[in-house]
């Protein structure tokens, strides 16, 4: 009984001292994710009337591993590179109906600051070789472009380095 008494005492005085709004703050707010087809997605895939910004386009799921896997070297170089004219934009090819019970709490688990979109388009036929005639449709899937150049990566990256590597030469144009 001491105990009922105890807890709710500390939990009331948390309330009169005002500490709700303290953990109201704490709370991360929750990722936006622009769920798209293919169309509504397009102009976004490497505009190249924007000259001064590099982007890197990365195609992944929560549900692949070697797309999670590499995940954190992209935020790190989102993270240090975002000043130098880096825009990064992750494209979810996870099933729609899993956007509120995996893909967003995936994103704030990994406090994901990037652009998302959630590609709801079935007719994967049709859009995946428009991305690239050479993309076989597996993930991850990166493209890297900056005004008209662009390059395809259908691989898994391994580390940070490795991507400083691959956008060295489109931040230096």
């Amino acid at each position: 009984m001491k105990t009922i008494i105890f807890l709710l005492l500390f939990f009331t005085s948390g309330h009169l001292l005002g500490l709700d709004s303290i953990t109201d703050k704490l709370k991360i707010e929750e990722p936006e994710v622009k769920v798209v087809n293919f169309d509504q997605l397009s102009p976004y895939l490497c505009p190249d009337s924007d000259s001064e910004t590099t982007y890197i386009v990365n195609f992944f799921a929560t549900w692949c591993k070697p797309c999670v896997d590499e995940l954190p070297y992209f935020l790190e170089l989102h993270k240090n590179y975002r000043e130098e004219g880096l825009h990064f934009i992750l494209i979810s090819l996870d099933f729609p109906q899993h956007l509120e019970s995996r893909l967003k709490p995936f994103l704030t688990e990994n406090s994901v600051t990037a652009e998302v979109f959630l590609l709801d388009d079935p007719a994967a036929n049709d859009w995946i070789p428009k991305v690239d005639e050479s993309w076989s449709g597996a993930i991850p899937a990166t493209i890297v472009c900056r005004g008209g150049k662009s390059s395809f990566y259908e691989k898994t990256f391994h580390s940070t380095d490795e991507l400083i590597e691959l956008i060295q030469p489109y931040l230096n144009q």
